[in-house]
């Protein structure tokens, strides 16, 4: 390790070249720079103006599509709100719609399989996020930052033998 010892203003000193690099003064290699020049992913919809995407939680499998309408979600053929009758339901399967500022711009039709309401709900959500991506590749980074596009890999652990559940014993009998 060096032997010179640093004060606060060098601190200071430090904090002002940082601030200048940021401004596209320190140099070129600066991220300021570059940002703008990363292009955005074309935009994946279908001949009828749809995007796609497959969203997943727990043992559900959702297949979503979004189109450009009046915010009408149709899941299995049924009314969004009729299928997830609880209200937390529904808040999952709009928190990507919100984040991104597009509530009431899309109607969503997907088909849901396996797992319970809770699951299939995420499952709706994380198709969503996707299927919006696929439609606004500018949307990305808000919906990454706020964990749409993550899948939540957390899934029931299998039962083991010798054991009443995943963990749980048989109940100890001493006599």
């Amino acid at each position: 390790m060096s032997d010179e010892q640093r004060t606060i203003t060098d601190l200071g000193e430090l904090g002002d070249a940082v601030a200048g690099a940021a401004d596209g003064q320190g140099g070129e290699g600066s991220s300021a720079a570059r940002a703008p020049d990363v292009p955005l992913r074309e935009p994946r919809v279908d001949a009828r103006g749809r995007a796609y995407a497959t969203g997943r939680r727990k043992d559900a499998v959702a297949r979503v599509w979004i189109k450009p309408g009046r915010g009408m979600l149709t899941v299995n053929g049924r009314e969004g709100g009729r299928y997830f009758a609880r209200p937390v339901l529904r808040m999952i399967i709009n928190q990507p719609l919100v984040a991104a500022g597009r509530l009431e711009q899309y109607d969503v039709w997907c088909t849901v399989k396996g797992g319970g309401l809770s699951g299939q709900a995420g499952a709706v959500r994380h198709g969503l996020s996707r299927a919006l991506t696929n439609f606004e590749p500018a949307l990305r980074g808000v919906l990454k930052t706020g964990g749409f596009l993550t899948r939540d890999s957390r899934v029931v652990e299998r039962k083991k033998y010798g054991k009443r559940k995943a963990r749980r014993s048989f109940q100890f009998s001493k006599r």
